[in-house]
């Protein structure tokens, strides 16, 4: 058992060593790895029980590994670590494969223009700059907030800027879920807008933190803005990204999926 895991980990990592966005796949399988070896998968029940038990190793797994914002300005001076570590601490299946989703669709692109070091720094650098925003605003909040949307929504950000023509295939609620393709600087100025309008809705309990995602995004676009300034897209144009036929890259993210528990990111 051990010689296969050992195998499957060395083919997995000359698989991510091999392509152009190591980090973007790297990241994906940190993320979900320790997802699955924590509480929040239900599949570790005889690591942390079931029932009460279980719900109670959760609520101190997140407490430990995410942000909380009291403790984080009031609390000992490892509470600093926390907006780091909360990037890579998802809530349920839901809240992980809805951030690795949006993670694949926008990061690739992203990290191939920036570069694997750039992009690295980036993502973790705004990833906890948008959940310390969060935490600033609820300063007196005890609820742990995780998850790794603060970064991927400054993804998001850089990718609006850098990409903005690239053709995006999004599932639309109103018109029954029909696949529809828009350029990026029509989708996500109305995905920000939708964060903007729920953020302002959004009450004290255990939710999605929307105000992480609205800064997230600017974080990235501001930086994209500032670092590549009229450079933009894989050759260096201010036109649509395109692949090599010429044609529009297109990419094809799906609909957000609202996360339940722990306030999440």
């Amino acid at each position: 058992m051990i010689s296969t895991w050992s195998t499957a980990a060395g083919r997995t990592l000359r698989a991510v060593r091999g392509t152009s966005a190591p980090t973007t796949y790297a990241l994906i399988v940190l993320c979900s790895l320790i997802f699955v070896l924590g509480p929040a998968s239900g599949l570790t029940g005889a690591a942390y029980g079931s029932g009460d038990a279980l719900l109670a190793a959760q609520r101190a797994y997140f407490r430990r590994w995410g942000v909380v914002p009291a403790e984080l300005f009031d609390g000992p001076a490892r509470e600093a670590l926390t907006p780091a570590t909360a990037l890579f601490v998802h809530g349920s299946w839901v809240h992980l494969l809805g951030n690795m989703l949006f993670l694949f669709v926008f990061g690739i692109m992203t990290e191939e223009r920036m570069g694997r070091v750039e992009f690295t720094l980036f993502y973790v650098g705004c990833g906890y700059l948008a959940l310390l925003g969060y935490a600033a605003a609820n300063a007196t909040s005890e609820q742990s907030l995780v998850g790794a949307s603060g970064a991927i929504s400054a993804v998001l950000g850089a990718f609006l800027y850098l990409f903005p023509h690239a053709r995006v295939t999004s599932l639309l609620p109103f018109l029954f879920f029909l696949p529809m393709r828009f350029p990026a600087w029509v989708v996500l100025p109305f995905w920000a807008a939708l964060q903007w309008l729920a953020a302002g809705r959004s009450g004290e309990g255990p939710g999605v933190a929307y105000l992480a995602h609205l800064v997230g995004f600017g974080l990235g676009f501001g930086y994209a803005w500032v670092r590549y300034g009229r450079k933009r897209g894989p050759t260096g144009g201010l036109g649509r990204a395109v692949v090599g036929d010429g044609r529009a890259t297109r990419v094809k993210p799906a609909a957000a999926p609202v996360p339940e528990g722990e306030n999440q990111s």
